[in-house]
C-alpha cells in the first residue's frame, strides 16, 4: 500500500467526479491500478482472477465514492473495499465447491442407474468395444490398465514398477480411461451409424 504522495490532485478528482465529471475517475484508477493489481497478486490464493477483482473493486469504489471522508486515507479505503472484494471471491469459489461436492456423488448415482437400466444387449456390446479398445492400446499402455484392473496391483506398486510417482500413475490411468471412453463412444456411433 503506498504510503506518501500528494493528495491533492487525487483529492480534487474525486471531487470533480462527485460533481459528475465521471471521466476525473479515470485518473483515480490510474494512480492505484497497478499497486492495487500487486497487492491482490500478493493476497489472492492461487486461482483467483485478479484483475477480475481489481476491476470489481474500482467499480464499487466509484458506485460508493460518497461514502469516502475527503482529507483521509482514499488508498485505504480503496484497499478495504478490495478486501471486501476479495472475501466475497472467495466466499463465491467456496460455495462452488461446496455444490460440487455435495452434487457429485448424487450425478454419479444417477449415471450409475442410468447405466444400469441399459438394455443387457447395449451392456455386452459396451463390453465387447471395450475389450477392443483396450487391444488397441499401446503395450505401454495397456500393461498400467492390465496392473490396475486384472491384477489388482496398488497404486504404490504400479509407481514402484514403472519408476513413476503415485500421482503421475494415477494421471496416466485417468488418461487411460478416458482414451477408452472416447474409444468406446466412437465406435457405439460407429456402430449405430451402421445400422440401416
Amino acid at each position: 500500500m503506498p504510503t506518501n504522495y500528494d493528495n491533492a490532485p487525487l483529492e480534487a478528482a474525486i471531487q470533480r467526479t462527485r460533481d459528475g465529471e465521471t471521466d476525473a475517475f479515470v485518473s483515480v484508477v490510474r494512480q492505484h491500478e497497478v499497486p492495487l493489481r500487486a497487492w491482490l497478486a500478493a493476497h489472492a490464493p492461487p486461482g483467483i482472477d485478479v484483475d477480475e477483482i481489481a476491476q470489481r473493486t474500482f467499480v464499487a469504489a466509484f458506485t460508493r465514492l460518497d461514502d469516502y471522508e475527503s482529507g483521509t486515507r482514499f488508498d485505504a479505503w480503496l484497499y478495504t473495499i478490495a478486501r471486501y472484494q476479495l472475501k466475497t471471491e472467495l466466499t463465491r469459489l467456496r460455495r462452488l465447491a461446496d455444490y460440487h461436492a455435495r452434487y457429485a456423488p448424487d450425478l454419479l448415482q444417477r449415471e450409475l442407474q442410468r447405466r444400469g437400466e441399459e438394455p443387457p444387449e447395449l451392456v455386452a456390446t459396451r463390453l465387447d468395444h471395450l475389450q477392443e479398445c483396450v487391444d488397441s492400446l499401446a503395450d505401454h499402455l495397456r500393461r498400467f490398465v492390465t496392473w490396475r484392473y486384472d491384477e489388482e496391483i496398488p497404486l504404490e506398486e504400479m509407481a514402484a514398477r514403472s519408476g513413476r510417482s503415485v500421482a503421475a500413475v494415477k494421471k496416466q490411468l485417468w488418461q487411460i480411461r478416458q482414451k477408452l471412453q472416447q474409444c468406446i463412444e466412437t465406435r457405439m456411433t460407429t456402430a449405430e451409424g451402421g445400422v440401416s
